[in-house]
């Protein structure tokens, strides 16, 4: 059966403001109303960021509440939505954990590295990763590197990671070169998940810093895996343009995979992605 593709938005991310791009969304109306165009357009995942009143990065659950209820009172069942847990510097492991605790989302994303910096963070998130298995919230772990992915193999073979049959694991790609990603770089990545991660059934996804964002999309559904798109990580169209919001860069995407006669597989729903949960 051809596998279909999970189309993942990643709305605002972390860094930009206002001031950078005017029409990124962070008020909670603002990211409603963003996740419905994403909705129609074929988007199955929602990755979300709140911000403080000075539009700074913020893991305050009761931010997240707000935004939550009012994206999904907007999209219904239609998107899974997911809780990032990224540090930018500011938090720490136990603040990661303690906001999914406080939320225990449909989804949340987690950095390796940053959940586990070094061995004595690992009883803490060897616990928080069984509790977060047994709540039934899908994990995507998030991996910087194919050293990341390499590193999370070894945690799951040492039991931190819980043994299950499939992982979702996200490969960013342009982080370590100036924050442009590049198609090429994603090969180290799949050469690291097929050495470690062989015996285990994979749904892995790629997003990509700068305008090249497209053609590592491409690149990543050629090779099987996943995407997520958006505001976060990239807001220019493949002719320079800047995007008018996220379901601009989306449809952008579902145009191009329908013209490839190369790519032959079907756009995902949230029913196939939830139907894959850990």
């Amino acid at each position: 059966m051809t596998r279909a593709i999970t189309i993942c938005v990643a709305p605002n991310g972390a860094r930009k403001t206002k001031m950078d791009l005017p029409t990124i969304p962070i008020s909670p109306d603002e990211l409603a109303a963003e996740a419905v165009r994403c909705a129609d357009a074929g988007v199955s995942l929602f990755h979300l960021h709140v911000r403080d009143d000075a539009q700074r990065h913020s893991l305050d659950p009761d931010r997240y509440r707000t935004a939550l209820t009012a994206i999904r009172k907007a999209v219904g069942d239609r998107m899974v939505l997911q809780v990032t847990t990224e540090t930018v510097g500011i938090y720490s492991a136990p603040d990661m954990i303690s906001t999914i605790q406080a939320l225990v989302p449909e989804s949340a994303s987690i950095g390796i590295r940053e959940l586990v910096p070094d061995p004595s963070f690992e009883p803490a998130a060897q616990s928080f990763l069984n509790w977060a298995h047994a709540q039934d919230i899908l994990v995507q772990y998030i991996c910087y590197s194919d050293d990341d992915v390499r590193y999370f193999a070894e945690l799951r073979t040492r039991g931190i990671v819980p043994n299950e049959p499939q992982y979702f694991l996200l490969y960013v790609l342009g982080k370590k070169t100036g924050q442009k990603g590049h198609p090429s770089e994603l090969a180290p990545f799949i050469e690291a998940h097929n050495a470690t991660l062989s015996d285990v059934s994979l749904h892995w996804t790629v997003c990509a810093f700068g305008e090249d964002e497209l053609e590592c999309m491409l690149e990543s559904v050629r090779n099987g895996g996943h995407v997520r798109i958006g505001f976060e990580n990239n807001h220019l169209l493949s002719s320079g343009e800047i995007a008018e919001n996220n379901a601009a860069l989306i449809d952008q995407f579902v145009d191009a995979i329908h013209n490839a006669p190369d790519i032959l597989r079907p756009i995902g729903s949230p029913e196939f992605l939830r139907k894959s949960k850990i």
